[in-house]
């Protein structure tokens, strides 16, 4: 993808299939293909008269609102939201049938912040499970600490001291073709398709 206007899909780190049974190729393909690509176009179609705006990273359109037309300000945040947000998740992924937990440096953090990765788990799960609507569970780096919060909608926890690390999709799209209403299936599931060693790397470059 690139950095800056025009901003472009970024494709999948893996085939439509990879995810299965936790995802199938269809919802894949559904959520990528025409939801982010859709995030894209309008991100891009908002930014397009404004040429101030041109050479700013997506992180600098989310992070700094005063530089951002009010007129373009809600279009930038929801559809810039969307294209980030999508980015981590779709990334924060890999093939796997087995629910393997993180090893090193993350896991001490997780650890030390939940008390044990069984309860970062329960908390993760309730959290996303939680959101009403529309929305995201998140891991976070906030100032040094490992936290737990949920967003609503394509809000992004992304400021001066908090950088987001790893995101549960719980918008319907993300799962209803497989799942239906069973969204706490969706969420269980999908913790055996995390990619740690991506996450570790958002960690690190929190720091």
């Amino acid at each position: 993808m690139n950095e800056t206007y025009p901003f472009s899909l970024e494709p999948l780190p893996y085939e439509y299939h990879a995810l299965e049974p936790v995802i199938s190729a269809e919802t894949l393909k559904f959520h990528h293909d025409k939801h982010l690509a859709t995030y894209v176009e309008k991100l891009n179609k908002a930014l397009e008269p404004h040429k101030e705006l041109h050479n700013m990273t997506l992180e600098q359109l989310l992070t700094e609102p005063l530089t951002v037309p009010e007129t373009v300000k809600t279009e930038i945040k929801n559809n810039g939201g969307g294209v980030y947000n999508h980015q981590i998740y779709f990334a924060s992924m890999k093939p796997s049938s087995d629910f393997i937990p993180p090893e090193g440096q993350l896991m001490t953090m997780i650890e030390t912040a939940f008390g044990s990765f069984d309860t970062f788990v329960k908390q993760l799960t309730d959290t996303a499970l939680s959101v009403f609507g529309s929305g995201y569970g998140w891991l976070v780096n906030h100032d040094g600490m490992l936290e737990i919060i949920g967003m609503p909608n394509q809000d992004v926890p992304l400021t001066a001291s908090m950088y987001p690390l790893l995101p549960v999709d719980v918008w319907e799209h993300a799962y209803y073709l497989q799942y239906q209403n069973r969204r706490m299936d969706y969420v269980n599931n999908w913790f055996s398709i995390i990619n740690w060693d991506y996450v570790e790397q958002r960690l690190n470059k929190a720091k």
